[in-house]
């Protein structure tokens, strides 16, 4: 009996909510796109997005503390665009994209940078929801 072939062309779904979440949380981080594209094909360490590394690499549009970015991408984490790098040893500080994330960068890289520029609502939704952070069975 031959090995089951895994199709890569098959997509996954997501519900659109979920969708806009992380791409608002992407659109509200302090990190570009360039970020996300790097991440499509290979793992990031934390220290190549903090600080001048992050300005020279243009993954942020700041230089951050390694707590200010570490804080921003376990928010993305939470909302599904990033995964921790595991090696054989336990987790890294490396980060890669999920393929929600994927989506969101497909979504972002075709607009211009002027089009997926967060607005004042955006960045106060983003805010209340990494505050609230309300269980899933809630419904909101």
């Amino acid at each position: 009996m031959a090995p089951a072939e895994f199709d890569h062309a098959i997509a996954l779904r997501y519900p659109r909510r979920s969708l806009k979440r992380a791409e608002r949380a992407f659109r509200c981080s302090p990190f570009r796109l360039e970020l996300l594209g790097d991440m499509r094909s290979q793992s990031i360490s934390i220290r190549q997005v903090c600080g001048q590394a992050g300005l020279k690499s243009h993954y942020s549009r700041r230089a951050m503390a390694e707590l200010q970015a570490e804080n921003a991408m376990m928010w993305l984490i939470a909302v599904g665009l990033l995964r921790r790098e595991v090696d054989g040893q336990g987790l890294t500080d490396s980060f890669r994209l999920t393929p929600l994330g994927r989506q969101v960068f497909e979504q972002l890289s075709a607009l211009s940078p002027a089009q997926y520029r967060p607005t004042l609502v955006d960045h106060l939704y983003n805010a209340w929801c990494r505050w609230v952070r309300l269980p899933s069975w809630a419904g909101f």
